[in-house]
């Protein structure tokens, strides 16, 4: 085996992978594939782009992840213990949304997608304190790409098998058949080799709910700190904002046949998502992660105008291909870059709760920005809309100078 292949052969990257694909498959629940079947029940654009706020909890992640640095469960170790309880939790929630309908009554179908935001929250800041915990810096780059794979993955599956099987089946059954799909991580648990337990972990309400942010901002100081939480909230805030909307596009106003949107999004979205994280991994290998961030952040945000495209040009399939061919490599560029940036925020003491915030800060502006999408849609109309989108993200992109200067391959602290 090649030595830059080596390092994929460890029994945690497969684990990573696999933990990955839980990590995605519920995202995508109770977020794009939520919307077609919201779509499906006839809800109106303002309402679904409103209920993209069930995503808070993500965004929350803050609030209760010190609990995951201070506290183990009694069985499988200090990670693992977590991740088996949070999977067997996601299991019981999705479970539990798929035995509502929105056609009867929202309140308690949004009660249950929130219970499975939270709980997947959960979930997301364990995966992500076991992977700052267990990979090396020689490690990081492969660790990040076998992830993002996962996490891709599951997208893709939950972005097309439910929309194949809504044709003959109705939603609450789509999402039973769904929920079996977490045994994925569970088996990525079984193999996850537990990392070392730190030699002094954090105790004390001041070690495990201050310290971690208090350590935060006396490494970069007051403009630098500013400066690096601005630029996690805003730099995928465009992609974000698109993705809030986006099936209710395809599948209302382009009147895509669902079959034929996830026949698309599984099979050339899928080999796209491929090719740009391994595009990304060698091109970030090569020219360091400052340039990769302007270079794929600018990439990510000019993919958004192929739907403003297929908006002018009308519901052509060969147009939608090229638009998911576009948007799911960009993406996976964008995205490895991206979270190689965040693990090299985070002090291995207080991971959990560190990547936590900026995980947090990064689905906040797409929250609370993203909210209100149904009502730019209404507003501007959808070409306008896709605009707006590319606008968004030019904010993040002007950060850059600060933190990650074009001529520096490792990024330069801003100092107060």
């Amino acid at each position: 085996m090649p030595p830059f292949l080596a390092v994929y052969a460890q029994r945690k990257m497969l684990a990573l992978l696999l933990l990955g694909f839980s990590s995605g498959l519920p995202a995508v629940l109770v977020g794009a594939t939520l919307q077609a079947w919201l779509t499906g029940a006839g809800i109106d654009i303002r309402t679904i782009g409103y209920l993209g706020l069930i995503a808070l909890p993500y965004a929350a992640k803050p609030l209760w992840a010190p609990l995951i640095d201070r506290f183990s469960l009694p069985f499988s170790g200090r990670r693992r213990g977590w991740l088996f309880a949070t999977q067997v939790g996601l299991a019981l929630a999705l479970w539990w949304l798929s035995a509502c309908d929105p056609t009867r009554g929202l309140t308690g179908f949004v009660v249950a997608a929130i219970i499975v935001a939270v709980v997947s929250a959960t979930h997301d800041i364990v995966v992500d304190a076991y992977r700052a915990d267990i990979l090396s810096d020689e490690e990081a780059g492969a660790g990040v790409a076998g992830y993002v794979l996962g996490f891709r993955l599951a997208m893709v599956l939950a972005g097309w098998l439910p929309l194949a099987l809504s044709v003959d089946a109705p939603w609450p059954v789509v999402y039973q058949v769904m929920t079996v799909f977490l045994a994925v991580g569970m088996l990525g648990t079984l193999l996850a080799p537990e990392p070392a337990e730190p030699a002094d972990p954090p105790r004390g309400f001041y070690a495990v709910v201050v310290l971690p942010f208090v350590a935060f901002g006396e490494r970069r100081g007051m403009r630098g700190t500013v400066a690096v939480l601005a630029f996690v909230m805003l730099f995928k805030l465009g992609d974000q904002l698109l993705g809030s909307v986006t099936m209710p596009f395809l599948l209302r106003e382009m009147a895509f046949a669902p079959e034929v949107v996830g026949r698309l999004r599984s099979g050339l979205g899928l080999l796209a998502t491929i090719a740009g994280l391994l595009v990304g991994g060698a091109v970030l290998a090569r020219i360091g992660i400052n340039r990769s961030l302007w270079i794929f952040g600018v990439l990510q945000a000019g993919s958004n105008l192929a739907y403003w495209v297929l908006a002018r040009v009308g519901p052509d399939p060969t147009w939608l291909a090229g638009v998911i061919v576009t948007e799911n490599f960009c993406g996976g560029l964008a995205t490895v870059a991206f979270l190689g940036f965040l693990l090299r925020q985070c002090d291995a003491r207080f991971s959990a709760t560190q990547f936590a915030l900026l995980s947090g800060l990064m689905m906040l502006g797409q929250i609370l920005l993203a909210a209100r999408a149904g009502e730019h849609v209404v507003n501007l109309g959808w070409p306008g809309f896709f605009l707006l989108t590319i606008a968004a993200a030019v904010p993040g992109l002007l950060l850059l100078p600060f933190f990650a200067p074009w001529g520096a391959k490792q990024q330069v602290p801003v100092q107060a």
